[in-house]
């Protein structure tokens, strides 16, 4: 072996002890108190949600809950699609985002986030009175409890899974799928509260509605801001070598919440325009979470992609994988548009680039050594490349 091939297979065993890729995930650990504090957690949100819905469902409203459940539950479909594919370079296994999913959509909605909300704007109202709370009340409470119940979320499992949960990229991915459960569990609660408003008249009409106006806001709502706020947590507590960014994190942090306060409190911000009041969300507050959104995402992938090259860098030495491929399945989506150009095929390209993802996450499953289903996805590259 060669002086330089040493160094890249050192560099690869480094990067799959810094990242934990590979590990597993284990949720059922009775000598962890984080997992006790979980288990509670989602209990008693369970209990929130059958005390909230348990008479709708057996009553006049039972429509309203059900069709929400069933809209929503198909507007789920899309959005997991969206965040598996965000799931890229050191992706977390699906059951440790299926368990932050249920945190968000069972213990921080109906445990923190309910109850809470319930008492800040009772604080609220005799604080600033009736008119000023029913126009600030919503963002100056949402923002607290809401972000941190999420927030309490990844902190339970980085206790839970202390290998696998290293970087604000991770940060950033559990914490969208964290903020999806919230944002389903809550337009249901929607869908239920705008049938009884109208004294149940047109339920189904009812949830269509709310999923129509829910479903488009939802691109820039709780998804987004839990992974701009838990990619700051994670910045903060700096768990990958290198990657502490204090600033950084408490910036991401507060970003979050201020979206998510101009969200909910748009018509005081922009009340003096009614023209504002109902476009300013979509032209002004959606742009700039989306480019907020972008600019994080960016930032916190670096020590992922730099992970991911690491990763490769013994398979470029022995020329299983060309530098296009390898700056294709760690870099952006400018670095994957330009390997499809030079391929000439969006196709072949992505079964490329999938099959070299599929390659690293092989490696690391088998902490760098030789196996079966490495030497498997390592012929499947090859394949694929026409070697």
């Amino acid at each position: 072996m060669t002086i330089a091939a040493s160094t890249a297979k050192n560099a690869q065993l480094e990067a799959i002890d810094e990242s934990g890729w590979g590990a597993r995930f284990k949720f059922f650990q009775p000598h962890n108190p984080a997992f006790w504090v979980y288990v509670i957690g989602v209990g008693a949100g369970a209990l929130g949600m059958i005390k909230y819905f348990g008479p709708a469902l057996g009553g006049t409203y039972r429509l309203a809950v059900t069709s929400g459940i069933v809209f929503f539950g198909i507007y789920l479909i899309p959005w997991l699609i969206f965040l598996r594919r965000q799931n890229r370079y050191t992706a977390q296994p699906g059951k440790l985002l299926a368990t932050g999913f249920v945190w968000g959509a069972v213990a921080a909605t109906f445990w923190i986030a309910l109850p809470a909300n319930t008492a800040l704007l009772e604080i609220w109202t005799k604080l600033l009175g009736p008119t000023g709370a029913n126009t600030w009340a919503a963002g100056l409470s949402a923002p607290i409890d809401e972000e941190w119940s999420k927030g309490l979320g990844l902190i339970l499992l980085i206790a839970l899974a202390p290998r696998l949960v290293r970087s604000a990229y991770d940060g950033f991915i559990i914490g969208a799928f964290i903020g999806l459960g919230f944002q389903v569990s809550e337009d249901v609660l929607y869908a239920y509260n705008n049938a009884t408003a109208s004294f149940g008249v047109g339920q189904l009409e009812s949830s269509l509605f709310i999923l129509a106006l829910r479903g488009f806001a939802g691109i820039t709502s709780h998804a987004l801001f839990s992974a701009i706020f838990c990619a700051g947590v994670m910045w903060i507590l700096g768990r990958a070598p290198g990657e502490r960014r204090i600033g950084r994190g408490i910036a991401a942090c507060l970003a979050a919440m201020f979206l998510h306060f101009a969200w909910d409190d748009a018509s005081g911000l922009f009340g003096w325009s009614n023209f504002l009041v109902l476009f300013a969300p979509y032209l002004i507050l959606m742009p700039l979470a989306i480019a907020t959104l972008l600019v994080v995402r960016r930032l916190a992938s670096a020590k992922e992609r730099a992970w991911m090259r690491e990763l490769l860098a013994p398979e470029v030495e022995t020329g299983v994988i060309d530098q296009p491929l390898l700056d294709a399945v760690s870099g952006l989506h400018k670095d994957r548009r330009h390997f499809r150009k030079l391929v000439h095929s969006r196709h072949r390209a992505r079964h490329l680039i999938e099959s070299a993802g599929d390659l690293a996450q092989e490696i690391a499953a088998a902490g760098g050594h030789e196996t079966p289903r490495v030497a498997h996805a390592r012929a499947e590259v090859l394949r694929l490349r026409g070697n």
